[in-house]
C-alpha cells in the first residue's frame, strides 16, 4: 500500500479552495480526497468537514451506501447540535433526491421517507439555531416544495425500522 504524502498547514486555505472547485466541476471523489488530506493535519477543520460531507453527498447517485454511511460519520464530527442537525437534514434531503434521480422499485416512497427525515432534522436545527439563521427554513421549504411537486410521491410502503431505511440501496 502506498503511503500518502501530507500537505503543509500553510496549504490548507488553497486546498479548501481547490476542494470547492472540484465540487463545482462535479468531481466529488477529488474533493473528498483533498478534504481528507486537510483533515489529516487539521482534524477539526469545520470547512473541510462540511466540504467532505457535501462531496460525499454529491456522490450519492454513484454509490449511496458507502457515501451515506461516511457522510453520517462526518456529521458527528461537527461542533454543535444545531450544525449536526442541519447537515443531517442535508444528507437526508440529498439521499431523497438521489433516489428520485436513480429511480427503481419504491424510489418515490423512499424519497418521501428521506424527505420526512430531512424536514425533522431541519426542524431540530431551527430550535437550536440563531434567530437570524434561516438556512434550515430554506432547506425545509425546498423539501416541502419537492413533496408538493411530486404529488405521486406518497408513502405507500411502510418502513418500520430505521435500519431498513438506512440500508436500502437503490439498484443501479
Amino acid at each position: 500500500m502506498l503511503e500518502l504524502k501530507k500537505i503543509s498547514a500553510d496549504a490548507v486555505p488553497s486546498a479548501l479552495e481547490m476542494a470547492h472547485r472540484y465540487r463545482l466541476l462535479n468531481e466529488p471523489q477529488a474533493a473528498e480526497s483533498i478534504c481528507r488530506d486537510i483533515l489529516e493535519i487539521e482534524p477539526t477543520n469545520e470547512q473541510a468537514l462540511i466540504t467532505l460531507l457535501l462531496a460525499l453527498t454529491d456522490n450519492f447517485s454513484n454509490e449511496i451506501t458507502r457515501s451515506f454511511s461516511q457522510a453520517k460519520e462526518v456529521v458527528e464530527r461537527l461542533a454543535g447540535h444545531s450544525l449536526r442537525s442541519y447537515y443531517s437534514g442535508v444528507i437526508y434531503e440529498r439521499r431523497a433526491k438521489a433516489h428520485l434521480r436513480i429511480g427503481g422499485p419504491n424510489a418515490q416512497e423512499m424519497a418521501y421517507s428521506w424527505l420526512e427525515k430531512a424536514m425533522q432534522a431541519f426542524d431540530e436545527a431551527l430550535t437550536r439555531s440563531e434567530e437570524d439563521n434561516q438556512e434550515a427554513v430554506l432547506r425545509w421549504n425546498a423539501c416541502a416544495r419537492l413533496m408538493n411537486e411530486y404529488q405521486a410521491m406518497k408513502p405507500t410502503v411502510t418502513f418500520e425500522r430505521e435500519g431498513l431505511l438506512d440500508s436500502y440501496e437503490t439498484p443501479h
